[in-house]
C-alpha cells in the first residue's frame, strides 16, 4: 500500500475511541512508521549508476522498521508522548499493524516481486509474512480502499471539524474544515 493509504488507514483507526488531537496524531503517524526504512529511496536514486553507488533503499525498506522490534520501539515511545497513554499505546500498536498487514496484501512491486515481513528482524529472519495473492501497489484494490477512506476523512472533518490536516497544522485543519463547511454546509449538531 502506498502511504496516503497508510496515513488515512491510521487515521480512521484513531477514530475508534476519544481520543485527544495529540493522541490521535500519535496512532496516526504509528500507521506510517514501519516506512521511515524507506529513507534511503533519495540517496539511491542520487548515486544510480556513480561510483559510490548507494543500496540503502534497496537493503533496507521493509527491513529495519517493518518488524516486530521496530513496532515495540515506536510504541514505548508513543506510551511516553501520550495523554491516554495506555489506550493510545495499544491502539499505535494496532495501527503500526495494519501498516504491515497492508503491505503483505497489497504493496507488490512492477518487477513482481512480493515484499515478504521479516517480522522477528533482528532476532531471525527464518519466517516471513507473504501472501502468495498479494496486489500491486497500483492495483484497483488499493484505489477501492483509498476512495472510501478518503470520502470518510472528508465527510469527519466536515462533521466533526478535524482531519489529517490536525496533526501539521491546527490552522491548516480549521480552513479545510471551514471550506468544507462553506461548500456544503454546517451540520446540524454545529448550528
Amino acid at each position: 500500500m502506498n502511504p496516503i493509504e497508510h496515513l488515512l488507514i491510521g487515521w480512521t483507526f484513531a477514530q475508534v475511541m476519544p481520543l485527544d488531537r495529540r493522541d490521535r496524531a500519535i496512532v496516526t503517524i504509528a500507521s506510517v512508521a514501519p516506512d521511515i526504512d524507506g529513507f534511503g529511496a533519495l540517496p539511491e536514486m542520487l548515486t544510480r549508476g556513480t561510483a559510490h553507488e548507494v543500496f540503502w533503499w534497496t537493503e533496507y525498506h521493509h527491513t529495519l522498521c517493518h518488524n516486530l522490534t521496530a513496532a515495540v520501539i515506536f510504541t514505548v515511545a508513543a506510551t511516553f508522548f501520550a495523554h491516554a497513554r495506555l489506550r493510545t499505546a495499544l491502539l499505535a500498536f494496532v495501527s503500526f499493524h495494519l501498516h504491515l498487514f497492508g503491505d503483505v496484501i497489497g504493496a507488490r512491486g512492477p518487477d513482481g516481486y512480493q515484499w515478504p515481513i521479516p517480522y522477528w528482524l533482528p532476532f531471525s529472519d527464518r519466517w516471513q509474512w507473504s501472501w502468495d495473492g498479494q496486489w500491486a501497489l497500483n492495483a484497483w484494490q488499493n484505489f477501492a480502499i483509498t476512495i472510501p477512506l478518503l470520502l470518510f476523512t472528508i465527510w469527519l472533518a466536515w462533521k466533526a471539524g478535524r482531519s489529517p490536516l490536525e496533526i501539521v497544522s491546527s490552522r491548516a485543519n480549521e480552513a479545510f474544515v471551514a471550506a468544507l463547511r462553506g461548500r456544503f454546509g454546517v451540520p446540524e449538531t454545529q448550528s
